[in-house]
């Protein structure tokens, strides 16, 4: 460290001193007991006791990592508060860093309880981001891809992200409850002097963060590899700091605490039998690393420090649904240790001296001078400073550049999207922090989706995607959808270009390219007779816009070319005498046409192919051009609704197809299918098949179990009935019943997407087991 930063650091740390002492005295005289003043602490020390009618050893609070189970720090603080004892400096790790970064910040014990209560912190800490608030193009991608493998390639070939979650929830959050906070300050100018531990990843070196922006720091220190993404940090990318620091009593000792109240809340080693993979085998060797250097802290203790562990039991680093039982728990320890702690305590007088000097400056309105974007990207600034609805001049209000913030991430575009509020005198600069996904600019989609059951042969998809975002700087963008399988091989590629930065409108010419396989069944709908090869070419151009986040519609003109054939053959005189022996019974087909399409989606659920909650909608229509005699009009449309009750849930669907008078389309000779998983799912795929078809399903889910970790994250049991038949064209739509399925199952919502095991009935006798793994099989 230079000579003039620590000179800086001893006059920043003389002058906090005396803004302490400079509070504590007119919270003294306010209250009518002012007394002597304490000697001086020795220079330097940020850990220094407030003068008052008698001088006191200043007690230094440690607070250690351990995920969710760090919600027991809230109840020891609590207990701390109760018996008005003080905390003159904290040292934290990881998630006693979130909990000490904000009680420094002049946040209550209490205050931090009722905010973390009306927020689920697993969903903020694991950035689950609602899918209706998510644009359709990322919707639409859920259907096929898992969106948690996402390969990127780039000038240093391919790489995954840095972490499972890149903390941009977390972050804002934190940005906003620190907002009285400027981005440029000592953290020895909090209302509680502070530390937080990071680990240099490049190094290994332990990082003590004492000075620029607290939520930053907050958010470093919690890193943990693997799960959330580094921070950088003044050009040091920074993880979570248990990995060398979990219970930082030696940094506590350091800022100059006379006493320490050390906090530890670690998780215990799994037994052997327990680790059932590698990650379980990966994860223990990090417990192994926070077991060993917490041992080394532990050392650091002297006679008169307390260490308090609460009784956390089998609570785990994710299990954030009950932080309750963690608060309890830490109020529980710390009342424990009190006979250790009460010699501590203040008068009540002196106490709520302490409160005032140490709570959180009051809020004053804050108006923005100047706003600084930086960003070194293919996203222009212009585009960036385009979301932010906050101007020069306008109250700083950090809760809606969060949103601003978080609007941009949730595009895609970006890994993490940053705000930092510096004061200099009268300037106030907004500085927006914008980083790209370091793994691009070229991105990789994957998808699986397997079926099996006793009506067919079974088989699988594998599904691939290629993005290519900002290929020009107006936001041109590359699209290719590949999928390959056991029936159906197809590639659909597309660039859509940006017509409008604010109404989203867009332009997206496409080539598609199909070949698949499809079973063709008696009349009766019983027997699979031959098996048809098609091929299909596609080539257009439509326009689209975005309903907001609620869907899409397009609107094209395509020319279509298809052909098929049958893959075995029987001489048609089995079946009519007359004809010749030559005359095949399954004819060849050729068609082409141009038509013009158009497409509106409306896609709420809250997961495309296990829906709990929410609703979708689809309706497209589809017209030929220049057909003359043999022109079509085809109409489609679907829709769902979902709902939950508790672990109960039920969703519902009804779908309808059909030709509106004319010929049948020319490069889809088999029209509308019926059969298959959730299609009628007694029935083969496609087993029945028609020019128009109509179907609807009720399903009832009970959740049985929920998992905290992935990759299974529930189990469920359920039953659905299914109604639903098809026509051709020379009978009356609707006519003759309804054909029936009745299916039970059980199912586990998964990492690569639900597994179905089930069986299906329907009348007549007819039976179906089956296995089924989406994505979108």
């Amino acid at each position: 460290m230079s000579s003039k930063h620590s000179n800086d650091k001893k006059t920043a740390n003389r002058s906090n001193l005396a803004r302490r002492r400079l509070r504590y005295a007119a919270a003294l005289l306010v209250l009518g007991c002012a007394g002597a003043e304490r000697p001086a602490a020795a220079e330097g020390a940020a850990c220094v006791a407030d003068a008052g009618p008698s001088p006191r050893r200043a007690v230094g609070l440690v607070l250690s990592g351990g995920g969710a189970r760090g919600y027991a720090h809230l109840g020891v603080l609590k207990v701390l508060e109760a018996n008005r004892i003080p905390v003159d400096c904290i040292a934290a790790t990881s998630m006693g860093a979130v909990v000490g970064g904000l009680y420094a910040s002049g946040m209550s014990a209490q205050d931090m309880d009722n905010r973390l209560a009306k927020i689920n912190l697993a969903d903020v800490a694991f950035d689950v981001t609602s899918r209706a608030d998510l644009p359709q193009s990322q919707r639409e991608d859920e259907r096929l891809y898992m969106n948690s493998l996402s390969f990127g390639y780039g000038s240093r070939g391919f790489r995954l992200p840095a972490g499972l979650v890149q903390g941009t929830q977390l972050q804002a959050l934190l940005q906003d409850w620190t907002s009285t906070v400027p981005g440029n300050i000592s953290f020895n100018a909090l209302p509680v002097p502070f530390r937080a531990i990071a680990t240099d990843l490049q190094t290994g070196q332990k990082v003590v963060l004492d000075h620029g922006s607290l939520s930053q720091a907050i958010r470093a220190s919690m890193a943990l590899p693997g799960l959330f993404a580094p921070a950088d940090v003044d050009g040091r990318t920074l993880v979570d700091g248990g990995i060398v620091s979990n219970l930082p009593i030696e940094t506590a000792h350091d800022m100059g605490a006379d006493v320490v109240i050390a906090v530890d809340i670690g998780s215990p080693l799994r037994p052997l039998d327990a680790l059932a993979s590698p990650t379980d085998v990966m994860q223990q060797m990090i417990g192994i690393l926070i077991h060993q250097n917490v041992a080394r802290q532990r050392e650091q203790l002297k006679a008169d420090d307390v260490l308090i562990e609460p009784a956390l039991g089998s609570l785990s680093f994710t299990d954030f649904a009950n932080a309750r039982q963690a608060i309890a728990a830490g109020e529980a320890a710390a009342t424990a240790a009190l006979p250790k702690l009460r010699h501590l305590a203040l008068s009540p007088a002196d106490y709520a001296a302490y409160r005032v000097a140490h709570s959180a400056p009051a809020s004053k309105p804050v108006r923005i001078t100047r706003i600084e974007i930086a960003s070194q990207g293919a996203v222009p600034q212009a585009r960036i400073r385009e979301t932010l609805h906050v101007q020069e001049g306008d109250v700083y209000d950090p809760a809606a550049v969060s949103r601003d913030l978080l609007s941009l991430t949730t595009l895609g575009n970006f890994e993490s999207a940053t705000q930092q509020l510096v004061d200099n005198g009268d300037e106030h600069t907004l500085i927006i922090n914008t980083r790209d996904k370091y793994w691009g600019p070229n991105f990789l989609l994957f998808g699986l989706g397997l079926s099996s059951s006793t009506t067919d042969s079974g088989g699988f998809r594998l599904h691939l995607g290629y993005r290519r975002p900002w290929l020009t700087s107006s936001g041109l963008e590359g699209r290719i959808d590949g999928t390959v399988g056991s029936d159906l091989t197809n590639i659909h590629a597309e660039l859509r270009q940006p017509l409008s930065n604010t109404a989203g409108y867009y332009l997206a010419p496409y080539l598609e390219l199909q070949r698949r396989y499809a079973n063709l069944y008696d009349d009766n709908g019983d027997l699979k007779v031959t098996q048809y090869l098609l091929q299909t070419e596609r080539a257009g151009l439509d326009f689209g816009l975005p309903l907001s986040t609620l869907g899409d519609f397009r609107v094209g003109i395509a020319y279509t070319h298809a052909y098929g054939s049958p893959q075995y053959n029987l001489p048609a005189n089995i079946y009519d005498p007359g004809l010749p022996p030559s005359q095949q019974l399954f004819p060849a087909f050729y068609g082409r046409q141009v038509s013009a399409r158009a497409r509106l989606v409306i896609d709420q659920l809250d997961d495309p192919l296990f829906s709990r909650k929410g609703y979708f909608g689809e309706l497209r229509i589809e017209h030929s051009l220049f057909a003359g005699s043999d022109s079509f009009t085809e109409l489609y449309g679907k829709g769902i609704a979902a709902t939950t009750f508790g672990r109960h849930s039920f969703n519902a669907s009804v779908e309808a197809g059909g030709d509106l008078g004319g010929k049948s389309n020319p490069t889809n000779p088999l029209g509308f299918t019926l059969g298959g998983f959730q299609h009628l799912s007694a029935y083969a795929a496609d087993q029945l098949a028609g020019d128009s078809m109509l179907y609807g399903q009720i399903t009832y889910m009970n959740q049985l179990a929920s998992f905290n970790t992935p990759p299974i994250r529930g189990l469920f049991a359920g039953v659905s009935a299914e109604v639903g038949n098809v026509w051709v064209k020379d009978s009356k739509f609707g006519s003759g019943a309804l054909k029936r399925s009745f299916t039970f199952f059980t199912s586990v919502t998964s990492s690569f997407g639900p597994i179905y095991l089930g069986v299906a009935f329907a009348p007549g006798g007819r039976t179906n087991y089956y296995f089924q793994l989406g994505h979108s099989y």
